[in-house]
């Protein structure tokens, strides 16, 4: 585990072996018990996992001192469902504030919950960033922010009313530019720390794809993400783009807005990526698919790690992932399996 060899992947210089990282490993308590006789979600049972397993790079993000919008204003609760194997996390959706589109095409985020004062912002995110970096100096940080432009209005309206608002581009376009500049005071921030790595979260898609009509990507969502980037760039930020879904007819609009790097699912599919973005970009994922790890045969997996190994010969920076998590129910067995072959055959 190396965070130079993270931070040189992403700059795509040559390393020795491929980069490394995963994410909800926590959540497999049990295994992490195993492995490290720590309760998992303890600092040193993470850091014995992470070298145990490579761990190079460590996505985080922070939605800064006003992020909690359900305390300072409308914000919708949509609940979430069991991914935990206890069932912990599972939250019971609430009936949204927002009871029709009018609602929606009138809301002001900054309006409705404040911008934290600036020089506060940038000290609290460079706190958090030096502390992540104090707690586990081996892997690379990373600064970010989650709710960006319409993960931002997912998380204010929810999903049926987002929908029903988007009926009317014009009046949405509106509503997801007040967003971006809500956004764009953190990225601020975010510009004058010391973090040399920022993630730019965006669940802008469906599995399936666009749930908008394209052309509101093109003309409003992605030259926003253009202007967010502007001052982050000034700074010399490296920037990678993360969101859930199939996000392929966009990619390269999003590279031509600057972003130097892709985090994605296997909805994207990894020999496209490769292809257009090998040479050019960071890449953190693979063809690894976790559906195959919970419910299908070693040889499934080991298949599409093998694909993986081959296309990363293309691939001027890749880091390694399970692009959709390692979740729960996969069991100890796959997980061993899928460690044990990724460090036997992860050499450049």
């Amino acid at each position: 585990m190396s965070r130079q060899l993270a931070l040189d992947t992403i700059h795509l210089k040559p390393t020795e072996r491929l980069a490394h990282t995963e994410y909800s490993l926590n959540y497999h308590k049990e295994y992490v018990k195993e492995k490290t006789g720590q309760e998992a979600g303890h600092p040193d049972a993470t850091r014995s996992l992470y070298e145990q397993w490579a761990i190079d790079f460590s996505f985080g993000v922070n939605d800064g001192l006003h992020g909690n919008w359900g305390a300072l204003g409308r914000a919708t609760n949509m609940g979430h469902a069991v991914y935990a194997a206890d069932g912990s996390d599972l939250r019971q959706p609430h009936e949204s504030p927002f009871k029709d589109p009018e609602d929606v095409w009138a809301f002001d985020p900054a309006a409705e919950y404040g911008l934290p004062d600036m020089d506060e912002q940038v000290a609290a995110y460079e706190k958090a960033f030096q502390d992540t970096k104090a707690a586990f100096p081996d892997q690379l940080s990373t600064g970010g922010y989650y709710k960006s432009t319409v993960s931002g209005a997912i998380a204010a309206f929810g999903w049926d009313m987002l929908l029903m608002a988007c009926a009317d581009r014009d009046k949405m376009s509106e509503v997801f530019i007040r967003f971006r500049e809500f956004t764009q005071h953190h990225m601020n921030a975010w510009a004058q720390t010391s973090a040399e790595v920022i993630i730019q979260h965006d669940d802008f898609v469906w599995t399936e794809g666009a749930f908008m009509h394209p052309d509101i990507y093109r003309e409003v969502i992605i030259p926003g993400f253009a202007e967010l980037w502007k001052p982050l760039k000034a700074a010399g930020k490296t920037i990678i783009f993360c969101s859930d879904g199939n996000f392929m007819e966009f990619a390269e609009d999003i590279a031509k807005a600057g972003a130097d790097g892709f985090i994605f699912e296997p909805m994207v599919e990894f020999g496209f990526m490769v292809e257009r973005f090998g040479k050019s970009h960071c890449l953190v994922g693979s063809a690894v698919d976790c559906t195959d790890m919970a419910f299908h045969p070693w040889e499934t997996v080991k298949d599409s790690m093998d694909k993986t190994l081959d296309l990363a010969q293309q691939c001027k920076g890749l880091i390694w992932a399970v692009g959709n998590h390692i979740p729960a129910n996969v069991s100890s067995e796959m997980m061993d399996l899928y460690i044990d072959y990724f460090l036997a055959n992860c050499r450049r």
